[in-house]
């Protein structure tokens, strides 16, 4: 990963970390975990499953992490990413909830690795209940797509 990937990751980070310092001071914030599979549409594609884990920063913005493995072009992939997500009904128990998101990631195949920007828009089941399931797509070395499912705490 060049150092522009990395200073761009430490710029997300600390955004966040500096606003969700004083929102996480204020309220309880919400720990999810989930499972996701994401295709991406880059030559070669990539389909890849994983795992999904996030705090919410304050009502309205998520931090989340995943990590997922699969393949590429008959060989074994991986991917990381680091997202921040801004929800636009985030107390919604009855119906589906809106995000928009970006960040970073890193994947790599066959020993090559390469960092991207990431771009994203969504929809979550239920955002303030305990489970609900999320559909995404955007940018980020290529189409991105993921669905899974996410619980709450």
């Amino acid at each position: 990963m060049t150092w522009r990937w990395a200073s761009a990751a430490s710029l997300v980070w600390l955004g966040l970390a500096a606003h969700g310092g004083a929102a996480l001071a204020q309220q309880r914030h919400v720990r999810e975990l989930g499972l996701q599979g994401v295709v991406l549409a880059s030559d070669p594609a990539m389909v890849l499953g994983g795992g999904y884990a996030a705090v919410r920063t304050s009502s309205r913005t998520r931090l989340a992490l995943t990590a997922s493995a699969g393949a590429t072009d008959g060989a074994f992939a991986w991917r990381g990413e680091l997202l921040a997500h801004f929800l636009l009904n985030p107390r919604a128990t009855k119906k589906a909830g809106v995000y928009g998101g970006g960040g970073v990631a890193v994947a790599g195949s066959r020993g090559d690795r390469q960092g991207y920007a990431v771009v994203l828009l969504g929809i979550e089941a239920r955002p303030g209940a305990r489970q609900g399931w999320f559909l995404e797509a955007g940018l980020g070395g290529g189409f991105r797509a993921a669905a899974g499912w996410r619980w709450r705490h």
